[in-house]
């Protein structure tokens, strides 16, 4: 019997657990601004499938988190004008660290440090499943997009736009 490989926990794994969600679990070899590009190519998934997890932040500094397409960009005006804020931009990756409790390359939407309100491109949500980091760079989880609804209370947007 062939044994498979044990996947530490990270609290996003954890918190999932704790709230009964099932997930499936997806390791590959991390690639320093590979992105879910290379993920979903390693592991054989649509790009389209596999959710980056953006940490942002408003005019005032406030930080967010946005749920993408692998294989799309945030429109950051279009962003800003459906959440009713100014400007938005990508956060620096030594501030979204602080903000998340994660290092950016292995961010989770799940158990972050500091909670924060979370945005879902509308499309992901009509995905049967999804491949999303699970806390870790090199390590993402399968589950259904509902999840980022019931658990993070993420609202629907449109502002993807193609890379």
């Amino acid at each position: 019997m062939a044994k498979t490989a044990h996947i530490s926990e990270t609290p996003a794994t954890q918190f999932l657990k704790a709230q009964g969600v099932a997930f499936t679990e997806h390791p590959y070899t991390y690639l320093e601004h590979g992105g879910a590009q290379h993920s979903a190519e390693v592991l054989g998934l649509d790009p389209f499938t596999v959710v980056k997890t953006l940490v942002m932040e408003d005019e005032h500094a406030k930080p967010l988190i946005v749920l993408m397409h692998g294989n799309r960009a945030v429109s950051l005006k279009n962003l800003a004008r459906q959440i009713g804020c100014k400007s938005v931009a990508p956060c620096k990756p030594e501030v979204a660290n602080r903000h998340s409790g994660y290092l950016v390359g292995g961010t989770s939407p799940f158990a972050t440090r500091k909670t924060m309100p979370v945005y879902i491109e509308a499309a992901i949500l009509a995905l049967p499943r999804i491949a999303i980091n699970g806390g870790r760079r090199g390590y993402l989880v399968g589950l259904d997009p509902q999840v980022c609804v019931q658990l993070l209370n993420a609202k629907p947007v449109d502002c993807a736009i193609p890379l």
